[in-house]
């Protein structure tokens, strides 16, 4: 069976225990969740988007899709990977401890990547990177042997391109 991924956003009422509702329908099941955020989005924060990247057969994915659904706070649920185009992105805060050529080296490759310094030591750097997780990933990677020392990510958030939207 061939398994995807699925970034899947969902349109809630923002009420206590709704996160702990739809969290509780994937690991009821057994079902990963690789990547999960949250956060009002209407001026009066009456409603959140919950955005979850998780993967699976077709089937399953139907599956949470239709028991997501199904959940008495949920307005709208849509699978992003299979309704059209669609720009996902992370934030991450990465920690690079080290002196002398490695830091030259670790700027040099911040600057490649589009990534921003938001606080610096004469013994390290935090950089702050926006992207797909592929490239932050790839900027990890390379800033292994420089003095990674810590990472911290958002998790993905996604959005429709085009005149599509979650509304309702």
């Amino acid at each position: 069976m061939d398994t995807r991924t699925a970034t899947i956003a969902v349109l809630v009422e923002n009420e206590a225990g709704v996160l702990a509702r739809v969290i509780g329908l994937f690991s009821g099941r057994g079902y990963n969740i690789d990547s999960l955020t949250v956060a009002p989005v209407d001026e009066a924060g009456r409603l959140s988007r919950i955005t979850v990247v998780t993967s699976g057969t077709e089937m399953v994915i139907e599956q949470i899709k239709a028991q997501l659904d199904r959940l008495v706070p949920v307005h709208k649920v849509a699978d992003l990977t299979v309704e059209g185009p669609h720009l996902v992105r992370e934030l991450a805060l990465i920690k690079v401890v080290g002196t002398g050529d490695h830091r030259v080296e670790a700027l040099r490759l911040a600057d490649a990547f589009r990534a921003r310094v938001v606080d610096a030591t004469t013994e390290s750097f935090v950089f702050e990177m926006t992207g797909n997780a592929d490239k932050i990933d790839a900027f990890c990677a390379l800033m292994r042997p420089l003095g990674l020392a810590e990472i911290c990510r958002t998790g993905a958030v996604a959005i429709a391109r085009g005149t599509r939207q979650m509304a309702i």
